[in-house]
């Protein structure tokens, strides 16, 4: 498993977006339940807080989820995708590091 952005990795066989809403020239496979929801999204928006954004996604998204179940039913070779480029912040980088701690796995950045 990878993560990476749309820009970049939105025709690979096994992307999956995570987002809460693609872009409209993705086609691919989507994974709503690690997508942020737009209450999350909006306040982030309003304070740029990374650290509040990431205790709300974390709580409201990640705990109620069972990573191993999450990791088997997204494919050990797909490719997490979602908007910001790898040298911003972005969710998909929270879901990669609460994978890799849960399950031991490691998920790099394409």
């Amino acid at each position: 498993m990878q993560t990476s952005y749309f820009a970049i990795a939105h025709s690979l066989p096994n992307a999956i977006s995570i987002a809460a809403k693609s872009p409209d020239f993705y086609t691919g496979r989507v994974y709503l339940p690690l997508a942020p929801t737009w209450e999350i999204l909006t306040e982030y928006k309003k304070n740029h807080d990374i650290h509040i954004y990431t205790e709300n996604y974390v709580a409201e998204i990640l705990l109620p989820l069972d990573p191993e179940q999450v990791y088997e039913e997204l494919g050990n070779y797909s490719v997490l995708l979602c908007w910001e480029a790898p040298d911003k912040f972005c969710h998909r980088r929270i879901v990669a590091k609460w994978l890799e701690d849960s399950i031991g796995v490691k998920i790099p950045e394409l």
